[in-house]
């Protein structure tokens, strides 16, 4: 039995190629960017208005003040998209403009409209009346102000949310390189486990398979069923693993028979394969007889996962997807504090994953809650908890108030682990 450090160090060490691909950047939600991504142009393209309001030359407006006003006739009225040109432009004119519309030389500032006093009066609207000095560039949107041409938009190992395709699509970014999604391969194993509907008492539904597949709705790959293998099916099995090592599958997954019982065959049939890495049972709870393996000269790794469904939960989340994080090169996901709001007693040499629920003080100080129920066949906690919180190796009691790695489950696409 190894560590979860020693376990994690094996694999990073046990990385596969993922291949690039170039897509509508309009497609892209949840993809991994795997180029940087820049401006193809300044954005804004050009000085506009930030409000609706009267744009004016502020060199007209030098010598102005409460005694000393100016009418400023108005010449015409500009939309946002319409074309600001405007010929033979005299000193103290200006020009109605709303928000967004261009600002073209010799207009070079803009006054809100509710700053607006207007000649001989509002229904008679044929000038303005300025009584001070405005200054240059008042109320505008510089040109490039947002982002200057050639600026990176997003850098490469960035998972693309929906903050992206709005910049991509103001930006004019039509095509972005991103990273090929994995394939996963999944099996459950065992005669206790059915799809079926209505099932014996002696059979458990088949739930570890649904919660990885619904998963990969929104998440960073494509998720194959491989069906139910029987405890009397390691001939099948062995034969579909010689099969798939040759298709485009990147990442086999088993949900159960790695423990050490008599019909926990996944292991011996694992080890008859060549393997370049390889671990098997990690100082871990929930998840502890987890196995992991890299096929040799290919560019395919294995995990066995334990068959409970938190265990394989917990082992999806703290094994399979760092590694996926690590093949498509994503920023690295780090864990937030939050300070615990009950003690907690483990096992000084074991890294525990327990279902903790997230909450905020008065202060806005995060604490976590560790909730009862911490057995990896129970459910009902994982439904009320919002985090895992990771209580490392090393230590066996963990006080209240003390500062706790937490990561939050798979919830949303905003970073994934929001």
């Amino acid at each position: 039995m190894i560590s979860y450090k020693s376990a994690k160090k094996i694999l990073i060490k046990s990385n596969i190629k993922i291949k690039k691909e170039t897509i509508d950047s309009l497609k892209s939600l949840n993809r991994i960017c795997a180029k940087d991504v820049h401006s193809p142009v300044n954005y804004p393209a050009g000085n506009n208005t930030a409000f609706d309001g009267y744009a004016i030359n502020s060199k007209d407006t030098v010598s102005l003040n409460k005694k000393n006003s100016k009418k400023f006739k108005i010449l015409k009225t500009i939309a946002a998209g319409d074309n600001p040109k405007i010929k033979n432009v005299k000193r103290f004119q200006t020009v109605e403009v709303m928000t967004g519309a261009l600002i073209k030389k010799p207009f070079d500032t803009v006054i809100p409209i509710e700053q607006i006093k207007f000649y001989p009066n509002i229904k008679n609207k044929k000038y303005i009346l300025v009584n001070k000095k405005i200054n240059k560039n008042e109320y505008i949107r510089y040109f490039g102000s947002d982002y200057k041409k050639k600026e990176i938009v997003i850098k490469k190992g960035t998972l693309i949310q929906s903050s992206h395709i709005l910049a991509f699509k103001s930006l004019g970014i039509e095509k972005i390189e991103v990273k090929v999604k994995p394939n996963i391969l999944f099996f459950s194993t065992g005669n206790e486990i059915s799809d079926k509907k209505s099932i014996d008492d002696w059979q458990i539904r088949n739930s570890n398979s649904y919660y990885i597949k619904s998963l990969s709705n929104s998440f960073l790959f494509n998720f194959v069923d491989g069906g139910i293998l029987r405890d009397q099916d390691e001939d099948i099995f062995r034969k579909l693993l010689n099969k798939n090592i040759k298709s485009k599958i990147n990442i086999i997954i088993t949900s159960g028979a790695v423990s050490a019982g008599k019909f926990d065959f996944v292991p011996k049939i694992i080890k008859k394969f060549k393997l370049s890495n390889f671990f098997k049972d990690v100082a871990i709870r929930p998840g502890k007889p987890i196995l992991f393996a890299k096929f040799k000269n290919k560019e395919k790794v294995f995990f066995g996962l334990p068959g409970n469904p938190i265990s394989s939960a917990a082992c999806f989340r703290f094994f399979v997807y760092p590694y996926l994080s690590a093949i498509l090169n994503l920023n690295e996901e780090k864990p937030f504090k939050a300070r615990l709001k009950n003690k907690f007693i483990k096992k000084k040499n074991f890294t525990r994953f327990l279902k903790g629920k997230l909450t905020s003080t008065n202060n806005r100080n995060l604490e976590i809650e560790i909730l009862k129920g911490q057995e990896s066949f129970r459910i009902k906690s994982f439904v009320k908890s919002n985090v895992w919180g990771v209580f490392n190796a090393g230590q066996s009691k963990f006080k209240k108030g003390q500062l706790i790695d937490c990561y939050a489950q798979f919830v949303s696409n905003n970073n994934l682990f929001p």
